[in-house]
Parts: C-alpha cells; sequence; structure tokens
C-alpha cells in the first residue's frame, strides 16, 4: 500500500492543494487569490495534513514558472511540512499538471511581462529544457495555427481563441511525481528546491543614505 503525497501548487492565482495515496485521491481543494495565498493556503492545508495521517511520505510543490509570491509561499510551506514531519520535498513543474487531460504532448504559451511571452513545451509529460522568451509579434505567429497551445494565464494571451486555458492541479502533480522510476526521485529529492523564473525577481533597493553617520 503506498504512502500519502502530499501536493501543493500557487503558481497561479489559483491554488491547488492535494493528498493522493497511489489511485486514490485523500484531499483536494482549490481557491482563488490574487495576492494573498499566504492567507489562504493555511486552512485547506491542515485539512490536508490530517487527512493524510501520520503516513506521510513526501511533499511536492509546483515550482512553476508562475507568481514570484506563490511560488515562494508553496516552497516555504511545503519545506516546512516537510521538516516537521521529517519527510523528502520536491518540486516539479507546474506546467506539467494542467487541470484538464491534454495528453502528454502540448506546447504552453504565457505572459513573460515587459511586452513579451514564454513558449515552452510538454513532451511525455515532461517540461523540455529551453523555455523561450519572445516579442508578442514572434509568440503570435507560431501560435495561430497550431491547436496544441495550453496557458496557464486567466485569460488567452494575444486574442488567441484556440489556445486552451487550463490551471495547475496539485493531484496531478502528486501523480507526476509518484510515477517516477525510484532513481529519477531519489536524485531529485537529492537538489535544492528552486523556484523555476523566467526572469530574475525585481527587487527595489534602498536609496543609499546621503546623510552623515
Amino acid at each position: 500500500m503506498p504512502s500519502p503525497l502530499l501536493s501543493i501548487d500557487l503558481s497561479t492565482s489559483y491554488g491547488s492543494i492535494a493528498v493522493v495515496c497511489g489511485e486514490e485521491v485523500g484531499f483536494e481543494a482549490s481557491f482563488q487569490s490574487e495576492r494573498s495565498h499566504n492567507a489562504r493556503l493555511f486552512a485547506p492545508l491542515q485539512e490536508a495534513l490530517a487527512a493524510a495521517g501520520p503516513e506521510l511520505a513526501g511533499v511536492v510543490v509546483g515550482d512553476g514558472p508562475g507568481s514570484y509570491t506563490g511560488v515562494r509561499i508553496a516552497m516555504a510551506a511545503a519545506q516546512g511540512v516537510a521538516l516537521s514531519r521529517d519527510v523528502w520535498c520536491v518540486g516539479w513543474s507546474s506546467l506539467t499538471a494542467p487541470d484538464v487531460d491534454m495528453g502528454f504532448n502540448y506546447r504552453v504559451i504565457g505572459d513573460a511581462r515587459r511586452q513579451s511571452f514564454y513558449l515552452a513545451e510538454v513532451k511525455d509529460g515532461r517540461l523540455m529544457p529551453g523555455i523561450e522568451t519572445v516579442s508578442p509579434e514572434i509568440a503570435h505567429q507560431r501560435c495561430q495555427n497550431d491547436p496544441h497551445w495550453l496557458t496557464f494565464d486567466p485569460q488567452a494571451p494575444l486574442g488567441l481563441a484556440q489556445v486552451i486555458q487550463v490551471r495547475p492541479c496539485a493531484v496531478r502533480l502528486a501523480q507526476i511525481v509518484a510515477s517516477l522510476p525510484k532513481a529519477e526521485l531519489a536524485e531529485l529529492i537529492a537538489r535544492p528546491l528552486i523556484p523555476h523564473y523566467l526572469a530574475e525577481a525585481f527587487i527595489t533597493k534602498p536609496k543609499r543614505s546621503l546623510g552623515i553617520a
């Protein structure tokens, strides 16, 4: 009998949390939150931990790309649970776990801010390296005639009506990690938990004081 996994994804404004044990979903909750994931997460997280019980085997967290704040909050919560329960914690790409069954091969377009868009490919259920950041014109040209594009954005980008809107699914995220070969999972557990950022976070630095100390 497999042990349960806790899964958390806050990479978009749609938060998703689940407990999965083999083929069974022991708990699933979602919530909408534009800028207050930290306030909305902890009530369902408590319920999820109660559902998992003492046999919790590990924690899976969606590492983005997506909201800087959401991904960091999810990782902090996941690491806190892992430390308190003495279990492993791993990150896996949020882009591989849409809430709609799109098979194992598709492409993703998303807003990369600063008047640019990112283009990513998921192949055999895995995010391929080399996410591109391109101009709106190139993004539109690449996507307009291909039906196999998804977006995790709240609106279809660039008016591309054929792009399918989806949201990250914590259940699917846990199922993907649970299905990994043991050797790959062990390698994943050994890696540091790092958010998948498309660009460096923009941090406002304080101006140097001109006063006399």
